[in-house]
Protein backbone atom coordinates (compact mmCIF):
# COMPACT_ATOMS: atom_id res chain seq x y z
CA UNK A 1 0.00 0.00 0.00
CA UNK A 2 1.56 3.16 -0.89
CA UNK A 3 1.25 5.84 2.03
CA UNK A 4 -1.08 8.65 1.27
CA UNK A 5 0.80 12.29 0.44
CA UNK A 6 -0.21 14.71 3.10
CA UNK A 7 -3.06 17.34 2.48
CA UNK A 8 -0.76 20.00 2.56
CA UNK A 9 0.50 19.86 -1.02
CA UNK A 10 -2.48 21.66 -2.35
CA UNK A 11 -3.09 22.06 -5.76
CA UNK A 12 -0.45 21.29 -8.31
CA UNK A 13 0.99 24.50 -9.17
CA UNK A 14 4.68 25.95 -9.74
CA UNK A 15 3.10 28.89 -7.16
CA UNK A 16 2.23 26.61 -4.53
CA UNK A 17 5.40 25.53 -4.02
CA UNK A 18 7.86 28.46 -4.91
CA UNK A 19 8.88 30.76 -1.59
CA UNK A 20 10.18 33.49 -4.16
CA UNK A 21 13.36 35.04 -3.99
CA UNK A 22 14.90 37.10 -1.13
CA UNK A 23 17.04 39.95 -2.48
CA UNK A 24 20.16 38.53 -4.46
CA UNK A 25 19.18 35.02 -3.52
CA UNK A 26 16.66 32.85 -5.21
CA UNK A 27 16.52 31.45 -8.78
CA UNK A 28 18.79 32.98 -11.05
CA UNK A 29 20.99 34.16 -8.30
CA UNK A 30 25.19 34.11 -9.27
CA UNK A 31 26.45 33.56 -5.97
CA UNK A 32 27.84 30.27 -5.20
CA UNK A 33 28.12 28.28 -1.89
CA UNK A 34 30.76 27.09 -0.20
CA UNK A 35 30.56 23.68 -1.61
CA UNK A 36 30.45 24.49 -5.01
CA UNK A 37 33.98 25.35 -4.79
CA UNK A 38 33.40 29.61 -3.54
CA UNK A 39 35.24 29.05 -0.27
CA UNK A 40 33.54 32.51 1.47
CA UNK A 41 32.36 30.34 4.39
CA UNK A 42 30.48 33.54 5.57
CA UNK A 43 27.75 33.30 7.48
CA UNK A 44 25.71 35.17 3.96
CA UNK A 45 27.03 32.47 1.90
CA UNK A 46 26.24 29.73 3.69
CA UNK A 47 22.58 31.00 3.81
CA UNK A 48 22.27 31.58 0.05
CA UNK A 49 23.33 28.11 -0.54
CA UNK A 50 20.82 26.71 2.16
CA UNK A 51 17.54 28.95 0.48
CA UNK A 52 19.11 27.63 -2.97
CA UNK A 53 18.93 23.92 -2.01
CA UNK A 54 15.26 24.60 -0.30
CA UNK A 55 14.31 26.03 -3.91
CA UNK A 56 15.53 23.39 -5.61
CA UNK A 57 13.91 20.77 -3.35
CA UNK A 58 10.34 22.35 -3.96
CA UNK A 59 11.14 22.50 -7.63
CA UNK A 60 12.45 18.95 -7.72
CA UNK A 61 8.59 17.57 -5.80
CA UNK A 62 6.76 20.19 -8.25
CA UNK A 63 7.85 18.25 -11.32
CA UNK A 64 7.71 14.86 -9.71
CA UNK A 65 4.10 15.78 -8.62
CA UNK A 66 3.10 17.24 -11.94
CA UNK A 67 4.74 14.50 -13.63
CA UNK A 68 2.79 12.11 -11.44
CA UNK A 69 -0.55 14.04 -11.76
CA UNK A 70 0.31 13.39 -15.68
CA UNK A 71 0.97 9.85 -16.05
CA UNK A 72 4.77 10.67 -16.36
CA UNK A 73 5.83 9.06 -13.89
CA UNK A 74 5.91 5.58 -13.65
CA UNK A 75 7.34 4.96 -10.05
CA UNK A 76 4.62 7.01 -7.45
CA UNK A 77 7.09 6.63 -4.88
CA UNK A 78 9.28 9.18 -6.52
CA UNK A 79 7.01 11.84 -6.30
CA UNK A 80 6.12 11.09 -2.80
CA UNK A 81 9.84 11.06 -1.25
CA UNK A 82 10.68 14.18 -3.24
CA UNK A 83 7.35 16.16 -1.64
CA UNK A 84 8.30 14.95 1.77
CA UNK A 85 11.75 15.77 1.05
CA UNK A 86 10.74 19.05 0.41
CA UNK A 87 8.31 19.20 3.06
CA UNK A 88 11.14 18.15 5.76
CA UNK A 89 13.23 21.12 4.53
CA UNK A 90 10.94 23.74 4.59
CA UNK A 91 10.07 22.42 8.33
CA UNK A 92 14.21 22.57 8.94
CA UNK A 93 14.12 25.87 7.77
CA UNK A 94 11.09 27.64 9.69
CA UNK A 95 12.39 25.90 12.58
CA UNK A 96 15.85 27.52 11.78
CA UNK A 97 14.38 30.93 11.37
CA UNK A 98 12.12 30.54 14.50
CA UNK A 99 15.09 30.03 16.74
CA UNK A 100 17.62 32.71 14.71
CA UNK A 101 14.15 35.46 15.35
CA UNK A 102 14.71 34.18 19.26
CA UNK A 103 18.16 34.54 19.84
CA UNK A 104 18.06 38.34 18.19
CA UNK A 105 15.46 38.81 20.26
CA UNK A 106 17.10 37.71 23.89
CA UNK A 107 19.97 39.64 22.18
CA UNK A 108 17.88 42.90 22.01
CA UNK A 109 16.25 42.50 25.23
CA UNK A 110 20.07 41.85 26.87
CA UNK A 111 20.34 45.00 29.26
CA UNK A 112 24.02 46.61 28.99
Amino acid sequence: MIPAISGAVGPLGSSEWSIGSVGSIGPGATTGTPAAGNGDGSFGSVLTGAINSLETSQANATTASEQLATGQLSDPTQAITAVENASLAMDLASQIRTKMVDAVNTVFQTQM
